[in-house]
């Protein structure tokens, strides 16, 4: 189950990052939103994938963000070296294609989470059921779900579901520790109607923010003894890759770069990748006999 996930598997997070820009050369530059600066700025935009464990968290994939304005720009494309074989490609799309490279490559993981970006995308998350990935993805609280209503099976709003959860749906349970000890919120799980799909489940996951009531939304998919704990756990993993960019940048200089090609982002990048992947391992070893004999524990981790 996830609550055990051990040494044996962990999470896979899809997620993205800005990287500031001047000017509108360097490849896939725009105005666009960044969730670096927290609002529209002229940047770059790369698409992560990173692997949580037990033992720790790396930066393990990674893809450049092309816009469309970009892919149909043959004079920009040629002067950021763009190779003619990429077109445009959403952000769940590039996901998918960093997924099924981890996948491929046999990465122990069982389960993958991300932000709305990735759990508004159904053909996402059709993928992932289809190659039996379990999935914790966030999601608005306008998406339709497959719901049980008086009616009937329907397609329901997540938020108006959210809505219909008695007072004893709701259990006290921490994500994990955060930079301020327990990340605590309310949290509850409304099962989906999915039929044709035996051993498995689909649950709406709600949590809501003990200061003010605030509520988020996801989706889930997985095995269906999955216990409520078990999908909390995975939703709180996801902040895992806020701390995998932060230590790339710091560390190992992610955004520590000039370049405008295409090929050469591709190249500082992956340098980036392996030098904070090589970190992470140097760390999980030094970590391992101590979390051995019961002296000391990794933070965080699945």
């Amino acid at each position: 189950m996830v609550e055990h996930l051990g040494d044996a598997g962990g999470v896979l997070v899809v997620d993205e990052t800005g990287f500031l820009k001047k000017g509108g050369k360097s490849a896939g530059v725009k105005r666009q939103y960044s969730g670096t600066a927290g609002r529209v700025e002229n940047c770059q935009v790369g698409v992560f994938l990173a692997y949580a464990s037990s033992r720790g968290r790396a930066l393990v994939d990674r893809e450049l963000y092309l816009p469309t304005e970009w892919a149909q720009d043959q004079e920009r494309r040629g002067q950021a070296h763009v190779p003619a074989e990429v077109t445009f490609a959403t952000k769940p799309t590039l996901a998918q294609r960093m997924l099924e490279r981890a996948v491929d490559a046999g990465v122990p993981a069982r389960w993958v989470t991300g932000d709305e970006v990735y759990g508004g995308d159904a053909r996402l998350r059709a993928w992932l059921e289809a190659r039996d990935l379990s999935y914790v993805l966030a999601i608005k609280a306008t998406q339709p779900l497959w719901a049980a209503t008086k009616q009937g099976p329907a397609e329901v709003a997540a938020g108006e579901l959210a809505a219909r959860l008695p007072a004893r749906a709701w259990r006290r349970l921490s994500a994990g520790d955060g930079a301020k000890g327990p990340r605590t919120y309310d949290w509850a799980r409304l099962a989906l109607v999915r039929p044709g799909w035996p051993g498995r489940g689909f649950w709406l996951l709600v949590r809501r923010r003990l200061s003010d009531g605030e509520l988020a939304y996801y989706a889930c998919f997985g095995p269906a003894r999955t216990t409520l704990a078990g999908l909390v756990r995975v939703a709180g993993i996801r902040w895992a890759v806020e701390e995998s960019f932060q230590t790339a940048k710091d560390q190992v200089g992610l955004d520590h770069y000039e370049v405008r090609r295409w090929d050469a982002w591709y190249r500082h990048v992956s340098l980036v990748l392996v030098a904070h992947a090589f970190l992470a391992a140097v760390r999980a070893s030094a970590l391992a006999p101590a979390a051995a004999d019961g002296s000391q524990h990794p933070r965080g981790g699945s």
